[in-house]
């Protein structure tokens, strides 16, 4: 689904991310939409920021300890933003460690220490089907000559693609995809809107 605050592509594997970072798994469907679109929020009846609300209240009656939310947002003051509402009214502190770090850097960075995420979607000039599922190490000289080029984000900050964390320094297992289907969106000519529809995974030790 379509949605201004959470990435859907992928979700159907959040699981085996939590099985290889051995923690517990909290799902809440989406059942709202983005009933107010302006940067900053207010509590809205059936917008989609009441379900992560209802999804983060839940971890807190069953983990009452929990202070904090880690948060991977970049540069969106929109996702941010909701994000800071929603945690001041449960009384959580939202930690932003990646904010308004220098994208080049950051993607840099991530290589080097060792995160092997796989695009999982694209939406941008310059990239196409035959980047799905390939890795952030494999994609960064792309990456880095279309940000010269055309400007885009080389973290996918605006919206260019979206990725899936296969292995992390925090895994204890590493995510292997078996079975996936590449699903067109948007088949523009320039810019086409690509998935990577993940059907079947399993891990192995590291």
């Amino acid at each position: 689904m379509d949605s201004f605050l959470f990435q859907t592509v992928g979700s159907s594997a959040v699981h085996a991310i939590a099985e290889c970072m051995e923690l517990p798994l909290y799902i809440q469907e989406i059942r709202g939409r983005a009933v107010t679109q302006e940067l900053d929020y207010t509590l809205t009846k059936d917008d989609e920021t009441e379900d992560l609300f209802a999804l983060l209240s839940k971890v807190k009656q069953e983990h009452p300890d929990v202070q904090a939310v880690s948060v991977g947002a970049i540069f969106s003051s929109y996702q941010g933003n909701r994000v800071q509402h929603v945690c001041d009214r449960l009384g959580l502190q939202m930690l932003a460690y990646l904010w308004h770090r220098d994208q080049v850097e950051l993607l840099r960075e991530m290589v080097a220490n060792g995160i092997t995420a796989v695009l999982i979607k694209v939406a941008a000039l310059g990239l196409g089907k035959s980047d799905l599922g390939k890795t952030l190490e494999q994609m960064e000289p792309k990456l880095l000559s279309l940000h010269e080029q055309y400007g885009i984000h080389p973290c996918g900050e605006g919206g260019e693609f979206e990725s899936f964390t296969l292995d992390c320094p925090l895994f204890k297992k590493r995510i292997v995809v078996d079975e996936s289907e590449v699903v067109t969106h948007s088949d523009d000519q320039f810019a086409p809107v690509l998935y990577l529809n993940i059907r079947k995974v399993h891990l192995e030790p590291k």
